[in-house]
This record gives structure tokens, sequence and C-alpha cells, in this order.
């Protein structure tokens, strides 16, 4: 199959400056045939990455993150997964229209993915710089002496102690917070456009989620790349992300720039959300927890997925689903960047 490259984005050869398009999805519908019915897990996602720009995507397990970057990347398991419709659009190419050997020379060279369970995801019985090196060795056709030295240059680079001694360690021989830079690693051997983050720090202590954050913003300066980040954490990304994008049940429900969106949430689930992270100045105060649990994609309720959980929801809640509308401040203008898919967001944003 032939691709096209949209004229008003950059050659695949070359870099492309901050703030051009990267990755864009839209109205994209994925969902899983089981033996109790259809479960929509992406119903509908829109968003974008520019490079340079760090999009965090956040929301409960369930959610529909998670799977929207397996179809990003391409290894969602299909079946029981499909894609009913939609675009992913990369550097100006519907990834869905590629082949799958199209999308496979993407992957690792100009998206890569960083997975949460680092352990799992590195092989046991090879020596890290071995993983690591096999990323040149298959793809730029290396030797292997060079692949070995460029492990290590990469292994120096995510700042892992004494990398010449260590290249040759096993996974089990380094710790949680070492394992994760070694999977940022891996994500970055090839130098790609765009990196997907899927809860990179899950089961990380918080000084060591700090530095991996850290770690993660300042590789992506050097690089100029897009980043998005999947957690269902609010306070990891609110120093290192550009905007966010709030998911509950398969649906976008609030997107915001960062700051906007903490200082003034304009929906109730990511107001909850908010609520719900720990604070220094409420100590010894119970914690805030939403009441009740995300819904069964089975058996999503009708109108509004939250209204059962929602402290505002009114009959029109229960009965239409809202639409991601444009928020707009007291005096009725736009606010850049900001949405919200709630019937009562003007009460939520301005109350």
């Amino acid at each position: 199959m032939t691709t096209v490259i949209d004229p008003k984005v950059a050659p695949e050869s070359g870099r492309l400056t901050p703030g051009t398009p990267l990755l864009e999805v839209k109205d994209l519908h994925v969902e899983f045939v089981t033996r109790d019915g259809i479960a929509k897990a992406v119903n509908g996602v829109n968003y974008s990455v520019a490079a340079g720009e760090t999009l965090a995507v956040l929301g409960e397990s369930g959610s529909g993150k998670s799977v929207t970057a397996q179809t990003i990347m391409g290894i969602l398991d299909m079946p029981p997964g499909r894609i009913t419709s939609g675009e992913i659009l990369f550097r100006g190419q519907d990834m869905l229209k590629m082949s799958n050997e199209e999308r496979r020379k993407l992957r690792g060279r100009k998206i890569a993915m960083i997975f949460q369970d680092a352990l799992s995801s590195l092989n046991p019985v090879l020596s890290v710089g071995y993983q690591l090196g096999e990323m040149f060795r298959v793809h730029q056709g290396a030797s292997r002496k060079e692949a070995k030295a460029r492990a290590i240059e990469l292994m120096d680079r995510v700042r892992i102690p004494a990398a010449k001694q260590r290249v040759g360690d096993y996974p089990h021989q380094f710790s949680g917070g070492m394992r994760q830079r070694i999977m940022i690693a891996m994500a970055l051997a090839l130098e790609p456009d765009l990196i997907i983050a899927d809860e990179p720090t899950t089961a990380l202590d918080v000084t060591v989620q700090a530095q991996v954050m850290d770690l993660l913003a300042e590789l992506q300066a050097e690089f100029n790349m897009g980043l998005i980040l999947i957690t269902h954490d609010l306070g990891v990304v609110a120093d290192v992300a550009d905007k966010i994008a709030v998911m509950y049940a398969g649906r976008i429900v609030e997107t915001a720039p960062v700051h906007e969106l903490y200082a003034n949430p304009a929906h109730p689930y990511t107001k909850g959300l908010l609520r719900s992270i720990p604070r220094l100045d409420q100590k010894g105060q119970a914690l805030y927890a939403i009441k009740g649990l995300p819904p069964n994609l089975l058996k999503v309720p009708a109108g509004c997925a939250f209204n059962p959980r929602c402290e505002l929801a009114t009959d029109l809640c229960r009965t239409e689903i809202p639409a991601l509308h444009q928020v707009m401040d007291k005096n009725d203008a736009e606010i850049a960047g900001r949405a919200s898919a709630c019937h009562l967001w003007k009460e939520t944003l301005h109350g």
C-alpha cells in the first residue's frame, strides 16, 4: 500500500518543529465482543498532540485510556477487540489504512511505547544490554559490538549508574525504578517522534515517581518528542503535562490546559478526581472518594455515564448524553483548549 504524506507536514526523515501537528485521533470507536454482549471501550474519542507537547490522558481503570493507546500502536488484540470507525493520523497519514508491514515499521522508529510493568515487559532470560542493543541490530543493522556500545550510551543517558559494568545484568537484578529507566531507554533508542507512556510510574514510590517523570520531561525536551502520558493519578502529571484529556466510560469528558484544569475543572468527574488527591493542608481529615464504581461497559447508564455517581445530576443528565461543549468564561467568550461533556458545565466551572 502506498501512503501519502500531507504536504503541510514535514517529510518523514526530518524532525518536526515544536507545535507541528504530530498525532490526531478522530472520532475513534473500539469495541470488544464478549459472551455477554458488546463492550464499547472507546466511544468517539478525539485528541491530538504536537511535537514537543505533552498530553496527559486521565481516568479510572476501564475508562478506555490504554485501549486507545494500544489502538494507536497497532497492538490491540483483534479479536476480541475491533475498530468500528475513526481515524488515527500520524504526520498526516491514517495509520488505520496502513498495511501491517507499514505499521510495524513505524513502531520503535517513529512511535514507541513505555508499558507500566517493566518486569513483565522485559525478557527475564536476556540481559538488558542485549535487549537494548536488539533495537539497533534489527532496525539499523548494527553489529553486536556496536549495539552493545549504543546500549551503554542509552543506559548512561537515562542515568543508570555504572552502565558499562551493568550492561550484562538481567532485569531482576535492577530495582523497579531502574527497570523503568531501561524501558524509557528502549523507547528512546531510535529517537521516535512520539512516545506513549502507559502508567509509567505505577508501583514506584513517590520519590522514584518524581525522578522518572523528570527524566521523561528532560528527554522529551531534548528530542522535541510528542508525549502521551496515560495515568489515573492527577498528582503525577501536574508539572509535566501541557494539556489534559479526562476519560470516563470510553469518552472524553473534559479537555483543558493543565493549570486551568487544576485551578477550575468544568466537569464533576474531574472535580471529584482533584478532590481525592491527598493534601498537606488537610492532615487528619478523611480522604475524599467519588461514590460508587465506574460503569459496566456492557450496561452503561442512559444519558451521561457519570450520572449515578454525580452529586449534581438532573433528569436531563439521566436521559441525554452530553456533547463535548466548548467552555466559555463568564463573559461568554471561548476559553481556548477547554471543553466539557457535561450539561451542567457552567454550574461546575463558575459555581
